[in-house]
């Protein structure tokens, strides 16, 4: 359970802020995401050396 605390004088949005910021940074939503359907172990390995492939393109392409 996140927890956190309001200081004095400070506005509901930015408590609000700071709240997204520290759920985003927990993970649960992507893990939500991800376990709402299977995916087989061979297709995650996949998509991983795909997007594996395409950031090495990325970094090639930057120092050239």
């Amino acid at each position: 359970m996140l927890i956190i605390n309001v200081k004095e004088n400070e506005s509901v949005d930015r408590a609000l802020k700071r709240f997204k910021k520290k759920f985003e940074k927990t993970g649960v939503l992507r893990e939500l995401r991800s376990r709402t359907h299977f995916t087989k172990p061979s297709v995650k390995r996949r998509h991983e050396i795909i997007k594996a492939k395409y950031i090495q393109g990325l970094r090639d392409a930057e120092n050239k």
